[in-house]
């Protein structure tokens, strides 16, 4: 996989950075916006911005490519996802927890009507 996720020399250094550093990130940045009642294309920037932090963090620890648009696009995808998982969440326990006489919750990413 080297090479088309990550550049570094080894694997723990992208595992370190963008899925525990990166991940944590942007599931806390998710959280805060759903807690905030923003709309999700507020999260998709500030996840985007979150994205270039992470290439920062790599150019500045191991010595990757800060203005790569392939691994700045891995980065990203991989950060939206961590951060729409969360909104999503935190938006359904919202959702059932607020207003839990008009829906019920079907899994922990959803809800429905009672």
């Amino acid at each position: 996989m080297q090479g088309i996720l990550y550049e570094e020399p080894s694997a723990m250094q992208f595992v370190f950075i963008t899925l525990i550093i990166g991940g944590w990130t942007a599931w806390r940045t998710g959280k805060a916006c759903a807690e905030t009642w923003r709309k999700p294309h507020v999260l998709a920037l500030y996840t985007l911005l979150l994205a270039v932090g992470v290439r920062f963090l790599h150019f500045a620890l191991f010595g990757g490519t800060f203005l790569s648009a392939h691994y700045y696009l891995v980065d990203a995808a991989i950060l939206l996802a961590f951060s729409f998982a969360a909104y999503r969440f935190t938006r359904t326990r919202q959702m059932t927890t607020a207003y839990y006489w008009l829906y019920r919750k079907t899994s922990p990413f959803s809800w429905a009507e009672k």
